[in-house]
């Protein structure tokens, strides 16, 4: 039962640092790590639109309640990044979509992520067997979103 053996600490740690090494990054896009994840998706979405953008679908996406989602959102459209729209056949439904702002910006990340990775001596194909495993322990633990 020492800290240093659960894998649940290493997970913790691990996570905690990763969001400070992109913190510089974030600083630059004027965004924080959550609102960065959501902009991820939004960006996949711009490319290829799921059938209903949703605020429920981005929330499933990314394993966060609506709660969570709501203010981030409001931030991001104060920002001018994003659009929530209240759909006309049912108004409980918030439908999302990037704002020309917002979709500029993700022309900016490519040059910072690899900036990134280069500053801290990693590369990506090193990294494919961590992420395959990470997305076998949320299967198991049945919390990987379907994408």
């Amino acid at each position: 039962m020492k800290l240093d053996q659960q894998l649940c600490f290493k997970l913790y740690a691990a996570s905690r640092t990763v969001v400070r090494a992109y913190k510089p990054m974030l600083d630059r896009l004027g965004l924080t790590y959550p609102q960065y994840l959501v902009m991820l998706v939004l960006w996949e979405w711009h490319d290829v639109a799921p059938e209903q953008p949703t605020v429920k679908a981005l929330g499933e996406r990314l394993m966060l309640d609506s709660g969570t989602l709501t203010p981030l959102l409001k931030r991001l459209q104060q920002a001018g990044l994003v659009q929530r729209q209240r759909s006309t056949q049912d108004e409980r439904e918030v439908h999302l979509s990037l704002t020309a702002a917002g979709r500029q910006l993700s022309k900016q990340v490519p040059a910072l992520k690899r900036e990134l990775l280069c500053g801290h001596d990693v590369e990506a194909q090193a990294l494919a067997p961590l992420h395959g495993q990470l997305d076998q322990l949320l299967q198991r633990m049945g919390r990987l979103p379907a994408f």
